[in-house]
């Protein structure tokens, strides 16, 4: 039996932009593991990427995602990478805007709290939306209602999965490891708060999703006579 060859948009080798996508983020990797500012905690926050990107570099070659998938994970591989660095609670981004803008993002709209992990959390559902769905493409019918809620259900799933797995590992290590692994800063809504935004950016990824095919049928639609 012959392969069927590659969907439009998709590459079988690594000798095309998935290779960028690689080198892009290795290449933060690379940087964000120089000199962490909480080395255990960097460990820990980086066994679940590259897991996932020795998992992803497999299956690229049985069934490849669409360049544009490879481009999501890559920031938001990125974007978990900055948040590794520093530890999430950490991240500079008020002294980043400060040294940009003039001024602190934080004091600016009145944040009380180091919001960078809220933000990865809804970046997650935002930009791993196409990818889960892609994934999930080949077991459901296009188009139909299931296509377009399971990619939903997985980043409801994943993200209360990495929940319970931050809640044992901050018991398994306890102390000033554990705190920083778990990142609430204190609130005990954290965790909730965290799946709902993962939740809203798959929301706001599978409104956009939807739209240019919206327009599209608007200017497809027969006229009446």
């Amino acid at each position: 039996m012959t392969a069927s060859p590659p969907a439009p948009g998709r590459s079988p080798s690594l000798a095309s932009a998935p290779a960028l996508m690689v080198a892009a983020f290795m290449g933060a990797w690379l940087v964000c593991a120089w000199k962490p500012w909480f080395p255990q905690d960097w460990a820990l926050e980086n066994v679940l990427p590259l897991l996932s990107a020795w998992w992803l570099l497999r299956r690229h070659r049985r069934m490849p995602l669409s360049t544009a998938s490879y481009a999501l994970l890559t920031v938001f591989g990125i974007a978990h990478e900055i948040g590794s660095h520093y530890t999430y609670a950490e991240v500079p981004y008020a002294a980043w805007s400060e040294a940009l803008l003039g001024r602190s993002l934080g004091e600016t709209i009145g944040l009380q709290r180091n919001h960078y992990d809220r933000l990865v959390h809804f970046l997650f559902g935002l930009l791993c939306h196409r990818p889960l769905r892609e994934m999930l493409t080949p077991q459901l019918v296009a188009r139909s209602p299931a296509s377009r809620w399971a990619p939903l259900t997985m980043i409801a799933s994943i993200s209360l999965s990495y929940e319970l797995m931050e809640w044992l590992a901050a018991e398994t290590f306890g102390g000033e490891l554990g705190q920083a692994y778990l990142g609430t800063q204190g609130d005990p809504w954290d965790s909730q708060k965290d799946s709902a935004l993962a939740l809203l950016g798959g929301l706001a990824a599978g409104v956009i999703d939807r739209l240019p095919k919206t327009r599209a049928s608007r200017h497809t639609r027969p006229r009446k006579a």
